[in-house]
């Protein structure tokens, strides 16, 4: 695990940060690690972790006390980045508190139901899907965006977008048209801020250990009779099987990928979707 200066002297903002087991808690962790200031945004301050020995995780403020152990700068905010107002509201907070934003790296996202065929699907949740994973991604970008041009000093902005934003996912229909969306909104903006050294990608994530599927998990357990943990085990395990790396992924394998996107080894590269899913895709 890298703990260099390379982002000595910025400042990285992180969405979707509250999950223990989370991406976004990992990145936070390991941009301070390579010498960053902090800011985490979530719609909850904590969230549950069917993970044994995550019990009585604290959220935000953990993760906020362990940026500062690293020495470094930290804030968090609870802001639902679907609402402009709010958001535009908490990018201002973090400016002032921070002195500004060189790094957004936007993982806040919601997967919706799983296996629910398109023509059985809920049009309220689509709505919602389309609200966070891209509107969302939208809202939180564009205060940036205007902040680092009026700076003049280049920038960083990472996307969560997901495999299934580069094929179709049966049962998943919206969650993937989503992710899509989010593909082309960064390539869209990469166009428009080359200029002005500000690069845009997107990370598209396989299957990776989080706490995304902890409510599918607990739903399956019950419905076998067995325990989450022994669940979890033999669907990571069925999982692993299809992938050609033979596992799956971590949110230390993201967070390799968020690192290097986030420093200047990734100037020349913009407008890109990476997939990190241990060779489920390969274009």
């Amino acid at each position: 695990m890298s703990t260099t200066n390379g982002l000595q002297g910025k400042v990285a903002l992180v969405t979707g940060a509250t999950a223990k087991r989370g991406m976004g808690h990992a990145i936070a962790l390991r941009l301070a690690r390579e010498g960053a200031d902090v800011a985490v945004f979530d719609k909850l301050e904590s969230a549950r972790s069917l993970f044994p020995g995550d019990e009585g995780w604290r959220g935000l403020p953990a993760v906020v006390e362990a940026v500062e152990a690293l020495g470094r700068r930290a804030t968090a905010l609870t802001v639902d980045i679907a609402d402009a107002a709010a958001t535009d509201a908490a990018v201002a907070t973090v400016i002032e508190r921070l002195g500004k934003v060189d790094i957004l790296v936007n993982c806040a996202a919601i997967r919706g139901t799983p296996n629910v065929e398109l023509a059985e699907g809920d049009a309220a949740e689509w709505k919602a899907l389309f609200d966070v994973n891209l509107l969302g991604a939208f809202n939180i970008t564009k205060p940036v965006v205007r902040h680092l041009k009026a700076r003049g000093e280049g920038g960083k902005i990472i996307h969560f977008a997901s495999v299934a934003g580069r094929m179709g996912a049966r049962g998943n229909a919206a969650y993937a048209a989503s992710k899509w969306g989010v593909i082309g909104l960064v390539q869209s903006l990469a166009l428009e801020v080359a200029a002005q050294r500000i690069n845009v990608n997107a990370v598209c994530p396989g299957m990776i250990i989080t706490n995304l599927r902890d409510q599918h998990i607990e739903d399956g357990a019950k419905r076998q009779g067995v325990t989450a943990e022994q669940f979890r085990a033999d669907e990571y395990a069925q999982v692993g099987k299809m992938i050609p790396i033979g596992r799956m992924g971590t949110v230390d394998d993201i967070a390799d990928v968020v690192s290097f996107l986030a420093s200047s080894q990734s100037d020349y590269m913009t407008g890109q979707s990476l997939n990190v899913c241990g060779g489920v895709r390969m274009d």
